[in-house]
């Protein structure tokens, strides 16, 4: 057995916590979190009980789109501390049983990135087919590909009259994956990471990574149906895997842009040869009508079920998924699904358990173990985010949508709305910096904070704390089946988890009118009892089939075979 041979797959029964560094905890007076603030949350962490760091990108970046633009994939950025920093932190988590995941953006690089600077320089330098040039075409952009902030997804290089690809940023060059020079370097920067000790590697947009090499205009869409899930992209994986991930035993979580169950399937095979786990959005575009994200919109409430029906039916026994609400690219979940003012506490437990009872891997965004809601900011010049702020452009100075419209708009989609620094107590900012935050502190940390929430047993911090126990004590969270009970109620989500020894029956109340659910007959109530609830005054079991639901109330029913 080598150093690095994987143990088990203890990421099944594991819930994983995601650091936004920028925004978790500054441990001086610069305005943006580093690793020294996290360092100094360890055993917050640790009472929570998760058991692995999520780390988003702390590499050396211009920080165009917040780190996920890589200048030096070898080098921490000065922001958030040294590589001595961060060998301490390793070492810290480790000794409290606390694994860290890497974030890896190989799709694109930034263009400050030494392979990009030398391929603009030196179009017969060896970088050049590092990345994906085209000729002008009628002298215009190769095709009509659009960024995915906005935008051609072109950038025109005026010395060579060449384009080159960006399906983001224009800072952010997309690399040619078809040059094995490119893999084999990518390889080196992962393994340079493995052999610090890093346990895990979460893969940013890696079913991106493979274009059609004809690059052809889309007739239909934005370009996406030629690198989505591209032709190479499972051998190219499974490349890795082979010679990098399975070597080292690391847990990986690949990040997938509009992907399908098909693919995630393979992607996440319980074989092993290309990824841990998968990341899919499909659910979090309930809020998108027709599959427009900049509009203001209610959740589709009954698509949502059958998403999450797909998927859970569809991985189990054949892939594994990652369950989450919330990340650094979304809004906060109370605020998007939930009630984040009466019902605040209530909703927010009530989704953590709708979530938490599904198999897959469950990640909890910083904060969202405290309820932190979005922070309704009312002006543009409050956002910092590079999407956003090209959406405003786009939409208010180029297009027809007012002013105010788009800041409603912003307020409910912003990817900043998930940015804004981690509360932690009611002193002055929350008590993320000593200085002033690079992004506005939400108005409400006075009463929502990391401080209130430990002190109070019945916080939205418990439950999730109780959430991560129940996974690593009940069988059936991890191997059950899934079945949904109630596919077309407006009101109640409610599943069945089964195993040959257990049954566990999910109910949730989405909404704050009181509802009901009945239970099939063929729940045995004398051996059922109550696993959870989010209302104090639940009961040891429940007494008869027709169950009442309060707003935003959940139960978790376990019954033992």
């Amino acid at each position: 057995m080598t150093e690095f041979e994987h143990k088990s797959d203890w990421w099944k029964t594991a819930t994983i916590y995601q650091i936004y560094p920028k925004s978790f905890c500054d441990s001086g007076d610069k305005g943006v979190g580093d690793i020294q603030g996290i360092i100094s949350k360890l055993d917050y962490l640790k009472f929570l009980g998760i058991e692995a760091i999520w780390l988003t990108p702390i590499y050396q970046s211009p920080m165009i789109d917040n780190g996920y633009d890589i200048s030096d994939y070898y080098a921490i950025n000065p922001d958030f501390g040294t590589m001595q920093d961060f060998d301490e932190l390793l070492e810290r988590a480790h000794k409290l049983g606390i694994k860290i995941i890497m974030d890896i953006v190989v799709n694109h690089t930034s263009t400050e990135h030494n392979w990009f600077q030398q391929a603009l320089s030196n179009p017969k330098s060896r970088y050049r087919d590092y990345y994906i040039w085209k000729d002008p075409v009628n002298d215009d952009v190769p095709n009509n590909w659009q960024s995915k902030f906005g935008g051609s997804a072109w950038g025109l290089d005026e010395n060579s009259n060449q384009y080159y690809l960006h399906l983001f940023a224009k800072e952010q060059a997309d690399l040619n994956w078809e040059n094995p020079d490119v893999r084999q370097d990518v390889k080196n920067v992962i393994s340079f990471w493995a052999e610090k000790g890093v346990d895990g590697f979460r893969l940013d947009v890696i079913n991106l990574i493979s274009k059609d090499q004809a690059f052809p205009s889309d007739l239909q869409g934005d370009g996406r149906c030629y690198y989505t899930d591209g032709p190479k992209v499972h051998q190219y994986l499974q490349e890795i895997s082979e010679e990098v991930f399975q070597k080292y035993g690391s847990v990986t979580v690949g990040e997938m842009s509009s992907t399908t169950l098909e693919h995630c399937q393979q992607y996440s095979s319980l074989d092993g040869k290309e990824l841990s786990m998968v990341f899919n959005f499909h659910h979090l575009k309930v809020d998108y009508p027709n599959g427009e994200k900049w509009t203001r919109a209610p959740f589709d409430f009954i698509e949502l079920k059958k998403i999450f029906n797909k998927w859970q039916t569809g991985l189990n026994g054949q892939g594994w998924g990652a369950l989450f609400w919330c990340n650094h690219d979304q809004p906060r979940i109370v605020s998007r699904l939930g009630d984040d003012v009466e019902y605040r506490v209530e909703s927010a437990k009530m989704l953590a358990a709708a979530l938490h009872m599904m198999q897959g891997t469950p990640y909890i965004y910083q904060g969202e173990e405290i309820g932190m809601t979005n922070p309704d900011y009312t002006d543009i010049s409050q956002y910092r985010d590079v999407e956003s702020t090209n959406m405003y452009d786009i939409m208010v100075k180029q297009g027809d949508v007012s002013h105010k419209d788009m800041i409603a708009i912003l307020a409910q989609k912003s990817r900043d709305n998930s940015r804004t620094p981690m509360q932690w107590n009611n002193s002055a900012h929350g008590g993320f910096t000593k200085g002033t935050p690079w992004l506005e502190v939400a108005a409400n940390y006075p009463e929502i904070n990391a401080n209130y929430a430990v002190d109070d047993l019945d916080s939205v911090f418990y439950f999730y704390q109780k959430l991560i126990q129940l996974r690593k004590q009940v069988p059936v969270i991890t191997d059950g089946d899934y079945l949904d009970l109630a596919p077309e109620d407006s009101s109640v989500f409610a599943y069945q988890r089964k195993n040959q020894n257990q049954q566990l029956i999910c109910i949730n109340n989405f909404y704050a009118k009181e509802a009901q659910f009945e239970l099939d007959e063929s729940v045995k109530l004398d051996n059922a009892r109550y696993l959870l609830g989010n209302y104090k005054d639940i009961g040891a079991k429940p007494s008869e089939s027709l169950i009442t639901l309060r707003p935003y109330e959940t139960k978790v029913i376990l019954v033992e075979a």
